[in-house]
This record gives C-alpha cells, structure tokens and sequence, in this order.
C-alpha cells in the first residue's frame, strides 16, 4: 500500500488548526520536511517486527536487563519552596503563575 504524499494544502490546514500563520516559504519547507518525516515513518512501519517482543521502554535499567525498567525509584522529596518556584516568572500573582488568555489567537493578560 502507498500513502498519500502530503501536500502543501494539507500542511496549510493543519497550520489553520494549530492557530499558526506560515509564510509561502515556510509552507514549502514544511511540506518538504514533515512529507520526508512521513515517509521515514512508512518505512519504519514496513519493518518486520513480528519476532520482537514489546516493550515498555527503549532502555533497560542500569543492570541492562531487559525485564527492568529504566526509571528511578519513585521516592517522595521536599517540594521547590514557592518563593524560589515563582523566582523567575515573568509574571507571578497571589502566589500564583500568570499566563496569557488564549482567545482567537490573541494574547491577553486581562
């Protein structure tokens, strides 16, 4: 089977959704780049991986045991104080981290 190849109008209407206006150039490039991307991915999924038992994650742990997992001990430690968590926020209130309100694609601190 041959997937369709993306196109430019394809990758326009996912930019429209995600609220981001590209440039003629920048579409192209994008076409481009996410159509090789989606092609790579085609060919990863042509593998034959029917002998390769699943996994949960790519690495094993530290003894390199496959059965394993490569994550640390979850083990509880003392939260960031607030003070030093708010200490670089551009614009902290009450305690709190300020974001701006997501309307339209407009940014607004109201």
């Amino acid at each position: 089977m041959t997937a369709a190849r993306l196109t430019r109008e394809d990758v326009a209407h996912i930019a429209r959704l995600a609220r981001l206006d590209l440039t003629e150039a920048e579409l192209d490039r994008f076409t481009h780049d996410l159509g090789a991307i989606l092609e790579y991915a085609g060919e990863i999924q042509a593998v034959d991986t029917s002998r390769v038992a699943p996994m949960s994650h790519a690495a094993a742990g530290g003894d390199a045991r496959a059965d394993v997992p490569a994550l640390r001990a979850d083990t509880p430690e003392p939260s960031l104080p607030l003070d030093r968590a708010l200490s670089n926020a551009p614009d902290a209130k009450a305690g709190l981290f300020r974001v701006p309100k997501v309307r339209e694609g407009k940014e607004d601190h109201g």
